[in-house]
């Protein structure tokens, strides 16, 4: 930390400054706009300090930003009973009434945690001043949410959804005062068509759901077509500028694989997620409309796959009474079938400024790029394995790295990968590198660009000359694209969205920047656990920054 920084935090207006009891010592504790601290010691007596998310370690100082604390409450007696630090017995004769702090520790692997400090005061109305006017300052963190939507699947994954939010997720929402409306949802879409048309937005801060990606999905599609229907947007046109949902999405990871919390914040554990939402995180994130002849399909926000991935999501789709075993079947099935097909790719890359796929730059927190105008289409045809597009890394704890590892969350674009026909063995070995640290697309056969938009038309017919290729207006060559093949889905391969079924192959694809926003941060860089840098936010808290 720089000085300058600790300076600006302790030389904030104190609030409150008492002594108080805390485990076996006196300490004077100081409450200002940007952290609770410092805790100095009033007896001689030293014990090793705790290490709570502290700036200094050392036994006399401690401190705790005021933005990581989850809120205040006076402790009950069955809660104090239960705590085990020394001298109880004068704790309790000389300060015998006690009210709790809770905050957000980070620990290994992304994760962070619920911690609980437990203070003692002297009497009713000093307990009441602390608890209250700690409460006071985190009802001025305007990014919190007050009031959450949430939709709970009870089917994803191992149907543990209910029980998740109930037992791990609720009572973290009901410690930080955030009211809730909670549906479980009884069908499929459900979800999605509430949000769509029943439901008044104006009274949330915010839309979470319980389940998997699947859920998500059906969130993504409620929240973002009622946001343009509200705007009198027409969601068939491709071409058209959407407009950004202003209600953050909250995701609490209850499915088999949970590929878009894992991506967005680093681990598919709920108590993570669900404090991510009580601190009032926010990450933009990229959302693709899927269209075909001008038709609105579906919006997708991590991965389009045709080819391999299209057809095992054909294939275990026949299988649900499999149960989630039924895509590892599926996928051996896919496999050994080692299918592939004919069409031409048509996309308009990236700016340079943007970066590329292999550039090994990570999505991190804080990470949002600019974009720039149009450029110049390509257009690739050939025969294809597989034709992916992954709007994030679409990593999994099965696939740490993902389909794409530099893919970024919020820069207007997604990375096209096309693997071309190659034989089994070398198929397997591009698969195998999604579970290792090998570079999948190191190989002859895989190609990969950074795109803000792209076409696909199955089964090539005429072609398309090399004098189009020059072409720079994305229309004509869409045009163009679209009238060398005739439509015809004899042995065509299927889009698989999201984990969705799209109905037809030809499908025209748009990256649209930071349509929506998660209460998340993106996956942290810090590794350590006692470093920070700090930014002062409209002169009155402070923010973590990787």
């Amino acid at each position: 930390m720089l000085i300058s920084e600790f300076f600006i935090m302790v030389n904030q207006p104190t609030l409150l400054s008492t002594q108080l009891f805390y485990k076996d010592r006196v300490v004077e504790v100081t409450l200002n706009r940007v952290m609770l601290g410092f805790w100095k010691e009033i007896e001689t007596r030293r014990k090793r300090s705790a290490s709570f998310n502290c700036i200094s370690k050392d036994a006399d100082h401690h401190f705790l930003l005021v933005s990581e604390i989850v809120g205040a409450r006076e402790t009950k007696e069955e809660e104090d009973q239960t705590n085990k630090d020394g001298g109880r017995k004068h704790r309790v004769l000389l300060y015998p009434y006690a009210f709790t702090v809770s905050y957000t520790e980070r620990t290994k692997h992304h994760c962070w945690r619920y911690k609980d400090i437990i203070f003692h005061c002297l009497d009713e109305a000093q307990r009441q001043q602390w608890v209250q006017t700690i409460n006071n300052q985190l009802s001025l963190l305007s990014i919190r949410p007050k009031r959450l939507l949430v939709y709970i699947n009870p089917y994803s994954g191992k149907q543990r959804g209910k029980w998740i939010y109930e037992q791990r997720v609720a009572p973290l929402f009901s410690r930080a005062s955030i009211s809730t409306d909670v549906i479980v949802t009884e069908s499929a879409n459900h979800a999605r068509d509430h949000l769509k048309t029943e439901v008044d937005l104006k009274q949330y801060d915010g839309v979470v759901c319980v389940g998997g990606d699947g859920m998500f999905s059906e969130v993504v599609h409620g929240l973002v077509s009622r946001t343009q229907s509200d705007s009198r947007v027409d969601q068939n046109q491709p071409n058209q500028d959407l407009v950004p949902c202003a209600l953050r999405i909250g995701i609490i990871p209850a499915g088999s694989t949970d590929c878009i919390c894992y991506s967005t914040t680093g681990t598919n554990d709920p108590v993570t997620s669900a404090l991510h939402i009580i601190m009032g995180d926010s990450q933009p994130m990229d959302v693709c409309s899927v269209h075909h002849n001008n038709t609105f399909l579906r919006y997708s926000v991590s991965l389009l796959g045709y080819g391999f991935y299209g057809d095992v999501l054909t294939d275990s789709e026949r299988k649900r009474w499999m149960g989630p075993s039924r895509y590892d079947f599926s996928g051996l099935k896919t496999f050994l079938t080692h299918q592939y097909y004919e069409g031409t790719v048509a996309f308009l890359p990236a700016e340079d400024n943007l970066g590329n796929p292999r550039d090994k730059i990570k999505c991190m927190t804080g990470c949002y790029r600019s974009r720039d105008g149009d450029g110049v289409w390509r257009v690739i045809r050939g025969k294809f394995l597989a034709i992916n597009a992954a709007s994030m890394s679409c990593a999994c704890p099965r696939s740490p790295r993902g389909l794409s590892p530099y893919a970024h969350l919020a820069d207007g674009t997604t990375d096209l990968i096309l693997v071309r026909k190659a034989s089994r063995l070398d198929f397997l070995r591009h698969l195998m590198r999604h579970t290792n640290k090998d570079d999948q697309f190191d190989m002859s056969f895989v190609e990969v660009h950074r795109v803000r938009r792209f076409r696909f038309v199955p089964k090539q017919s005429n072609g398309i000359s090399e004098v189009d290729l020059s072409e720079t207006s994305g229309k004509k060559i869409c045009n163009q694209v679209c009238t060398a093949h005739p439509n015809n889905d004899t042995g065509h391969s299927n889009w698989n969205c999201d984990g969705e079924i799209l109905p037809h192959a030809d499908i025209q694809v748009s990256v649209h920047c930071q349509l929506i926003r998660l209460f998340a941060r993106g996956v942290e860089r810090r590794t350590t656990f006692d470093t920070y840098t700090w930014s002062v936010i409209e002169g009155s808290s402070l923010s973590w920054q990787a």
